[in-house]
């Protein structure tokens, strides 16, 4: 087996942290280790059916003559991403669970259909097969580079886990011949969807040919040339009804732009080319375009679960402060590419920063997406919801499903770097980490209840060597105190930051960490209009909710707070929940059958001497809506919001 790497900086020159294999890392908690067992025992063995019976892997059949196309077609020419990115989710699992004789026979069967559909000149998108007059003529809706993008992801995914050279050289024949058509000599153009720009660099990463780098440059710094405006009527108008050139991220160049617009998965997967340019130039001007773009997101444009994109139509970003919680967006996919974008501005930086908000959506926007068995899925994670929503176990466009499996088995690849001076831990769950630090080989065991419990034991452990270096902690922005034990030694450590441990290191050294776990009332910016006088809680990375299920004395979203009633953490073991921290407390409910029949009324017909007192019990929002339909909501009331009381 190789080493499979979620992104391989090993050898850029400009990533301050290099990351380790997700089979370098292997987790034994209660968290995430029960979730990766059942995304590779019954999620990756379920989508292959799903695949199948969806006519995404006939697709590749059809291209190559092995059976009769359907009369009726697939809607959608990117089809082909699906099987690509449930490759790519299969690689790292097979990188480390060696055993699964299933997972390699489902993949040992794909892999000759597609390479079965190439054509002679490299070419591999099935919508096209045998159109060569219909290639490159629509980049803004086709998605023949995105497709491709994403099989050359799985393909070096699939090299770099078991050594199997088949797909990765289709992929690198497809990706030669988008090198040999897109240049400023030949045909000058954009994806619509971005994706191959961080895929070739990754390409480039694996091969040192540096004309993927250079291809990949020449398709970010084409961008804003108005380049994908259609010509055909038809597509003009589903073009303007999406946005323009806004929703594609086409209306400026990638160096002026000032602030997170358009299609939220599309400018996030853009923002990781950039972000992967920049760490394979050194070009610093791209990194501050980076900067400036993720101070606009996360301070005015994310919501407080690590979800982006506030508006369904066009599936985008909105305006600064619009997030509303019934009504939003915040696709699966745009919460995947936030931890995706975050990791490399973390390897590119070692800034705490942005470990935090890759954590949060990992733990809120991302898991929310996948129901606790692995076997349905939301493609849209309302903050707020009146009981309809549900998962589903596919869609017509199945990005999510396909993609989510790739972050889950390749979640152990997000715990730790290593830098020229030591070893980075950036999240936190029992287990061990095997890792290659200069040569020599560095054990690191976790041992904690995390996140439920905030105490966190890790020994370093050099294999038969004492070794110097330093050991890199994070300490999580929420956590307002912290505490760091070497022995009977405190270490002070600051929020928001990695505290560097450095000594010669010996088999035994044991660190201490005790982060303090408070419930928390987070409030948001007035301007977001939908959460004024509200709170959202949160404890340790986890953010919670209300679901009508565990709250049978009043509809949920008729409940407020009294901020001077104590909240309290708990472990309970819930049906279909397991053994989970719930936050238990007293509420007031509101009454609304006041209203009655009317939708408006007087405030003086409103006012109520005494609300009634009930007691309340609120989830972990990634675990909504698994069981009994319902009401459910983030954001709650508080009778006595602090600035309104003043």
């Amino acid at each position: 087996m190789g080493k499979a790497y979620v992104v391989d900086t090993t050898r850029s020159l400009y990533s301050l942290l290099k990351p380790v294999a997700v089979n370098d890392v292997s987790l034994s908690d209660e968290f995430w280790s029960p979730r990766i067992k059942t995304t590779i025992e019954v999620t990756l063995p379920k989508l292959y059916e799903l695949l199948e019976q969806n006519d995404r892997i006939n697709r590749f059949r059809w291209a190559s003559g092995k059976i009769p196309r359907r009369p009726e077609r697939s809607l959608y020419p990117f089809d082909d991403s699906d099987l690509y990115k449930w490759i790519e989710a299969c690689a790292y699992a097979l990188s480390y669970a060696k055993e699964n004789a299933k997972i390699r026979e489902l993949v040992n069967d794909v892999v000759p259909e597609i390479i079965a559909a190439q054509e002679d000149d490299g070419y591999l998108f099935t919508e096209y097969h045998g159109k060569k007059y219909l290639r490159w003529t629509d980049l803004t809706f086709a998605h023949e580079l995105y497709c491709a993008g994403h099989l050359i992801q799985a393909a070096i995914a699939l090299r770099r886990a078991t050594g199997d050279e088949r797909l990765f050289n289709a992929a690198r024949r497809f990706a030669d011949l988008i090198v040999d058509t897109f240049n400023p000599e030949s045909l000058k153009g954009v994806s619509g969807h971005p994706e191959i720009e961080m895929a070739l660099i990754e390409l480039y990463r694996e091969t040192r040919d540096k004309k993927y780098l250079e291809t990949a440059s020449f398709f970010l710094e084409e961008r804003g040339k108005n380049l994908l405006k259609p010509r055909k009527k038809e597509l003009l108008m589903l073009y303007n009804l999406l946005g323009g050139a806004e929703y594609f991220i086409d209306h400026k160049p990638i160096r002026k732009l000032s602030e997170m617009t358009g299609h939220a998965v599309r400018s996030l997967y853009l923002n990781c080319g950039i972000t992967d340019l920049y760490l394979e130039t050194g070009d610093k001007s791209l990194y501050d375009i980076m900067e400036r773009l993720w101070d606009n997101m996360v301070h005015k444009k994310m919501y407080v679960t690590g979800g982006v994109g506030a508006r369904y139509i066009s599936e985008s970003f909105g305006d600064d402060y619009e997030l509303p919680n019934e009504r939003s967006y915040a696709e699966t996919c745009a919460a995947i590419a936030n931890v995706m974008w975050n990791w490399r501005m973390l390897l590119a930086t070692g800034d705490a920063r942005f470990a935090d908000i890759m954590e949060l959506a990992l733990y809120n926007a991302v898991l929310a997406g996948i129901s606790l068995d692995g076997r349905k899925y939301f493609y849209t994670n309302p903050l707020a919801d009146s009981g309809k929503s549900r998962r589903q176990e596919w869609f017509p466009v199945a990005c999510c499903p396909t993609n989510i499996v790739r972050i889950l088995t390749s979640v152990q690849g997000y715990f730790y770097s290593i830098s020229e001076d030591g070893i980075w831990v950036h999240l936190y769950a029992s287990g061990r980490a095997e890792l290659n630090y200069k040569g020599k080989i560095i054990n690191i065991v976790q041992e904690t209840d995390y996140p439920w419990d905030g105490r966190i034991n890790i020994k370093v452990e050099p294999v038969n060597h004492s070794e110097e270096f330093s050991v890199y902690l994070r300490i999580p922005g929420w956590s307002d105190i912290a505490s760091i034990y070497l022995g009977d030694k405190r270490i002070e450590a600051k929020p928001g930051t990695y505290v560097e441990i450095r000594k010669t290191w010996e088999a035994g050294d044991m660190i201490r960490m005790i982060l303090q776990m408070p419930i928390k009332l987070i409030t948001s910016h007035p301007h977001v209009t939908n959460n004024f006088a509200k709170v959202a809680l949160k404890r340790g990375p986890i953010v919670y909710c209300l679901e009508q299920v565990d709250n049978p004395g009043a509809h949920v979203w008729n409940i407020l707070l009294d901020s001077e009633d104590e909240l309290s953490a708990q472990v309970e073991q819930l049906p279909v929940l397991g053994e989970i921290v719930v936050i238990n407390g007293n509420g007031l409910v509101l009454d609304g059958e006041r209203w009655k029949d009317s939708l408006y009324l007087p405030l003086e017909k409103t006012r109520s001497k005494k609300l009634k007192r009930i007691r309340i019990k609120a989830i972990p929002y990634y675990a909504w809506a698994n069981r009994s339909p319902g009401a459910m909501t983030v954001w709650i009331p508080v009778r006595d919001y602090p600035f309104l009381t003043d």
